[in-house]
């Protein structure tokens, strides 16, 4: 019996720190699928960083950049680790979702702060007056609102998270 999915994306939305790319690389392994970083995509199709597209153009043109990369992504069976703003964008996440299983992996903002550090070199989407905590809890409600699956990764590391998600999906 194979583990693949058929036809299918799994796509990994949460905090910067939550473990997207880390977990994502564990589970395309795991699973047999590609991994897409969508990061590095809007980095590529910028032609900078996403913290130079925040410096030099505001948070507002990361997230348009963003959401242009993700309506055009077209792939199948692949692991698809998203921006922490993607959930910003009503038409991607339901672009995104329209061939794939949302997988919300949740840590409290304590731990994004211990592993995130100094969030300002991170290319965070946030207005220039929001502080982490607030980012955080508006971030929440639409991580959840998207979620098909909420994986907590409190107590668990990236091997732990990876086996939750296999679980939670069926696998």
């Amino acid at each position: 019996m194979s583990n693949r999915i058929p036809a299918t994306n799994i796509i990994m939305t949460g905090m910067p720190g939550s473990g997207k790319s880390t977990v994502g690389v564990l589970l395309a392994k795991r699973l047999g699928l590609g991994f897409v970083d969508t990061d590095l995509l809007i980095q590529q199709h910028a032609g900078c960083t996403l913290q130079d597209i925040v410096d030099n153009q505001g948070y507002q043109a990361l997230r348009a950049v963003e959401e242009d990369v993700l309506l055009l992504l077209n792939v199948e069976q692949q692991v698809i680790s998203t921006g922490g703003s993607a959930v910003y964008s009503e038409k991607a996440m339901k672009h995104l979702k329209g061939n794939g299983v949302v997988v919300f992996l949740d840590i409290p903002l304590d731990l994004v702060i211990k592993r995130i550090g100094d969030y300002s070199l991170r290319g965070i989407s946030r207005r220039p007056d929001q502080s982490l905590k607030e980012l955080f809890e508006e971030r929440f409600e639409l991580y959840s609102r998207h979620a098909d699956i909420t994986v907590s990764g409190v107590g668990r590391d990236q091997d732990a998270v990876c086996e939750a998600v296999v679980e939670a999906l069926g696998k």
